[in-house]
């Protein structure tokens, strides 16, 4: 009775829910069929593009810093009852940071496109942050905007206040996927984290009609963002809480009653135990095969940050390369330094010849005997000048003998020049 039962009532919910495959990622074996991209869905990002792998999308990087990422579904929910679960995982330094958001909003990649909650402006639909905001520790908010609140008006210290619901969680560098659900019925709006309550309400209806999205934001000190899997489901209206996580495996229902002796029932409880022990077999093999692919995704990040790292001191390596180039192109050449120390060393040689020439001499009695030679040089000079002068020039008395004999001539031809006037004949008696 109890067994058929439970069975049923599986039934019935595995019936009220199914997946809707267009807004959905990571509920197959693999995350998308080929490793470029994910079928339904948008991937980038800046300053560096989000890699996707077999079994989650690397939103943002361990290296570097100062990234963002986002993956957009392409087709908006039609439902308006549905039921969301995402699982996520964080890992980083010590003092790392960064945000992680998902989103259900109208115009979805147009509006929000790589934005986190802090550098939003207006949009219309509902937002999750996961962040360590505050110092926390870690904490999980809700938020809600019709599109007339401008939240990047507010700043990163007044946007607590206008969360309509949050819970502390510590999901920094757990070793494991943290998975979070979300529920919306006409009932209200729940979120669960790892199967605990994180907040609800009755109060709020979100529209069909919107996107889903999730986008990733690092500082400096980066955290490495990682979506293992988001599945959207539909949801039947009624239901208070949301359902954990049921075994998928189909078992035999009975089509009647029967009354089961004790031989039977010590059969059935045989067969019960047998199939309990096939079923942890496989999970534990399950388990075992997750952890080997955390191990090889950790493996990988480590690699992609020796790649970045080896390429970063690659590129130094040739700067330095080409710096050296060009410092042994300015320095000068072995010649030339050799010629050069060669005439540095003549000079040398002759400063010291000229220092030894000099030594032990009176320079004082040197210098006094050469004045004494261009004074005696200089007077002698000008006496051979003044002698030379005195020669050459005429005596005075001589000169003075010429002007007086030439005034006499000049009166004796005046004084016959007045007689001759006197003694020629008249023109008038």
């Amino acid at each position: 009775m109890k067994i058929t039962a439970s069975l049923l009532s599986f039934v019935a919910a595995a019936t009220a829910q199914s997946v809707i495959e267009a807004s959905s990622f990571g509920f197959g074996q693999t995350l998308s069929p080929n490793a470029d991209s994910i079928p339904g869905w948008e991937i980038g990002g800046e300053s560096h593009s989000p890699d996707i792998l077999s079994n989650k999308i690397i939103l943002t990087p361990p290296y570097p810093g100062n990234t963002r990422g986002f993956a957009w579904s392409q087709t908006p929910v039609t439902q308006s009852e549905w039921t969301a679960e995402f699982q996520f995982r964080a890992t980083g330094p010590e003092r790392g940071g960064g945000n992680l958001q998902l989103w259900y909003a109208k115009d979805g990649k147009d509006k929000i496109g790589t934005s986190s909650i802090y550098t939003i402006g207006q949009f219309d639909g509902f937002a999750l942050v996961i962040d360590s905001h505050g110092g926390r520790g870690g904490s999980i908010r809700g938020f809600l905007n019709d599109g007339t609140t401008d939240y990047k008006g507010h700043g990163s210290g007044s946007v607590d206040s206008l969360a309509f619901g949050h819970c502390d969680y510590a999901y920094r560098n757990l070793g494991r996927p943290s998975t979070i659900r979300m529920r919306h019925t006409n009932a209200g709006f729940e979120v669960h984290v790892d199967e605990r309550k994180c907040f609800a309400t009755d109060k709020i209806a979100l529209p069909a009609g919107n996107i889903f999205g999730l986008t990733a934001a690092t500082p400096e000190n980066p955290d490495s963002f990682e979506i293992f899997k988001f599945v959207l489901q539909s949801a039947e209206s009624g239901s208070g809480s949301i359902p954990a996580q049921q075994n998928t495996e189909q078992q035999p229902i009975a089509a009647q009653e029967q009354v089961i002796p004790a031989q039977q029932q010590q059969q059935q409880q045989q067969q019960q135990q047998q199939q309990q022990q096939n079923q942890q077999a496989p999970a534990d093999s399950s388990a075992t095969t997750q952890q080997f692919a955390d191990l090889s995704s950790q493996i990988q990040l480590i690699n992609d940050a020796t790649n970045n790292l080896v390429r970063d001191i690659g590129n130094q390596d040739s700067k330095n390369t080409n710096r050296q180039v060009e410092l042994l192109q300015k320095l000068a050449t072995k010649d030339q330094v050799s010629n050069l120390d060669a005439r540095l060393q003549k000079i040398e040689q002759m400063l010291e010849a000229i220092q030894r020439d000099l030594e032990g001499k009176d320079y004082h009695k040197r210098f006094n005997q050469l004045q004494e030679t261009l004074r005696s040089s200089h007077l002698s000079l000008t006496e051979n000048l003044l002698g030379v002068i005195t020669s050459s020039t005429p005596r005075m008395g001589f000169f003075i003998c010429l002007i007086i004999a030439f005034q006499v001539f000049l009166a004796v031809a005046y004084v016959v020049y007045k007689r001759r006037r006197a003694n020629m004949p008249k023109k008038f008696l």
